[in-house]
C-alpha cells in the first residue's frame, strides 16, 4: 500500500469520533506501530485535528472533511440490511469490513439520518455461521479473485471425504448455505461445493487463466441446460 493511501485509510478509521489505538491501525494496515506513530505525527503537522498520543490512542475531532451524505429512508434501510447480513453471513474479513462501513456512513450523515440507522429494526443472527466456515469463506473468496488453484478436502452428504484440485470461480449464497462454484480437475467438470463441508483449503501456488468451457459463464450455461431455465436472472 502506498503511503498516501495508508494516510487516507487512517483518516477513514478515525472518522466517527472513535478512539483508535496504534495497535489496531497497525494490524489493519499491516505495518508496524512505529510506522503508525510517524503517520499520526505527519497528519497532525498538516492540520488534521487528531488528539491523542502513543500508548493511549487517537481520536479525530468532528468537522474534518466530512462531506454530507443524503439518503432516503429506504436507502438507509437497504444499506443497514446489507451490512448486517454481510456481518452475519460473510467471512471474517467481510464481516469486519461491513462493521467499518456502517461506522463510516454514520459518521458523515446528518443527525436525523444517523437516528434512522440506529432505528432500523432488521437484524440477522451471527451464530449461524461458525468462525471455521467464515475463515474458509475468506480463503475461497481471495482465491477466486486471484484465480489461485486450490487443493481441498471435501466431505459429501454421507460424510465421505475426497481430495480435489479445483479452480475456484465464485461464491453463491442460497439462504443459510454458501456454495463454491468451481472447475474440478478430478471430475474434469464443474462442481458446486458447500463451504461448510470443505474441511481444508491449501493453495498450490499456481494460478489459472480463464479457458473456454471452464469459466463462470460456462458454469451458468451448464446449470441452465440442466434446470431448463435461466439461472442468471436469479443471481445478483
Amino acid at each position: 500500500m502506498r503511503r498516501a493511501d495508508r494516510l487516507f485509510q487512517i483518516v477513514q478509521y478515525l472518522r466517527g469520533g472513535r478512539l483508535v489505538t496504534a495497535a489496531f491501525l497497525a494490524e489493519r494496515l499491516e505495518v508496524s506501530e512505529r510506522t503508525i506513530y510517524r503517520d499520526m505525527a505527519d497528519l497532525q503537522s498538516t492540520g488534521v485535528p487528531i488528539d491523542g498520543e502513543a500508548g493511549v490512542g487517537y481520536i479525530m475531532r468532528e468537522g474534518f472533511d466530512l462531506a454530507p451524505l443524503m439518503f432516503s429512508r429506504d436507502e438507509i434501510v437497504a444499506l443497514v440490511t446489507g451490512a448486517r447480513l454481510a456481518r452475519a453471513w460473510g467471512g471474517l474479513a467481510i464481516a469486519r469490513a461491513a462493521e467499518e462501513a456502517l461506522v463510516k456512513i454514520e459518521a458523515v450523515l446528518p443527525e436525523a439520518e444517523r437516528m434512522r440507522i440506529a432505528g432500523t429494526q432488521i437484524h440477522a443472527a451471527q451464530f449461524m455461521m461458525p468462525d471455521r466456515v467464515r475463515e474458509q469463506f475468506d480463503r475461497l473468496e481471495r482465491a477466486s479473485e486471484t484465480r489461485s488453484v486450490l487443493v481441498v478436502d471435501y466431505a459429501d452428504a454421507e460424510g465421505s471425504t475426497t481430495t480435489r484440485r479445483i479452480r475456484p470461480l465464485s461464491l453463491l449464497f442460497w439462504g443459510k448455505v454458501w456454495t463454491l462454484a468451481a472447475w474440478c480437475e478430478l471430475r474434469n467438470d464443474f462442481r458446486s461445493f458447500r463451504v461448510d463441508r470443505i474441511e481444508s483449503v491449501e493453495p498450490t501456488g499456481e494460478c489459472f487463466r480463464p479457458e473456454r468451457g471452464k469459466t463462470m459463464a460456462d458454469y451458468y450455461r451448464q446449470m441452465e441446460q440442466r434446470e431448463g431455465s435461466s439461472l442468471r436472472q436469479y443471481i445478483v
